[in-house]
């Protein structure tokens, strides 16, 4: 945004600068600034293409978190247990070792196929993501009979056999309980106990419609 032609790599550079800068930024892992550089400069890259394309939206600058929640790793700052029931965070942010629950098949795992380990901070707790470097392959066996479907809004979709899915509608289902948990949270005074704990209720309510209408696979919470 200061000056022009500025790269991927020079951003790389930056995050070197702005360690030496600033203490938190040093206590963080090489590897997890280099990431969250890379997060950056994907919405710059974003940002571009979509001008390119001139597709239709407000111009101006990227906008960029304000506040995120979570941390990646690449391949160092982190320690995996044998047992796979404990990870330990080796840089000097301070996490050290948290249990995991959950199941626990990355136990079978050898560690080079590992490629990403995010902790991530949502309503509910904390949460550490792995990223896992395999080959997944599933064989179809063609029956020889086309169907047709169609996605709707009244059925979920419909195939050209009659038969039907309901639509879910998880949010239309929760929009009373979160207009009323919303107005809750209006109603307290602001920055006091009360309205931190009516917004962390409100925080669990919205990601529990999140969750039934996406689940996220390969997740695993850590204590």
């Amino acid at each position: 945004m200061d000056e022009s032609k500025v790269g991927e790599n020079d951003l790389q550079c930056y995050c070197a600068q702005l360690a030496q800068e600033y203490p938190f930024a040093s206590l963080l892992n090489s590897q997890a600034r280099q990431a969250a550089a890379d997060r950056a400069w994907s919405a710059i890259k974003r940002f571009y293409e979509n001008c390119k394309a001139k597709k239709p939206g407000k111009k101006g600058y990227p906008q960029f978190q304000h506040d995120n929640r979570s941390v990646e790793y690449k391949q160092t700052g982190w320690k995996f247990s044998p047992s796979g029931k404990r990870i330990t965070f080796t840089d000097g942010c301070g996490i050290g070792r948290v249990r995991l629950i959950g199941c626990r098949d990355l136990a079978t795992q050898p560690i080079p196929a590992i490629k990403r380990v995010r902790i991530i901070r949502r309503a509910d707790g904390y949460y550490v993501q792995f990223g896992i470097q395999a080959e997944r392959r599933i064989e179809h066996i063609p029956t020889g009979k086309p169907v047709g479907i169609d996605v709707g809004l009244m059925a979920f979709y419909t195939d050209s056999d009659g038969q039907t899915a309901p639509n879910p509608r998880y949010l239309r289902r929760a929009e009373k309980r979160l207009k009323r948990l919303q107005r809750r949270l209006s109603k307290k005074a602001k920055k006091s106990n009360s309205r931190k704990k009516a917004r962390k209720v409100l925080a669990k309510a919205h990601l529990k419609v999140s969750r039934q209408r996406e689940t996220t696979p390969g997740s695993r919470r850590a204590r």
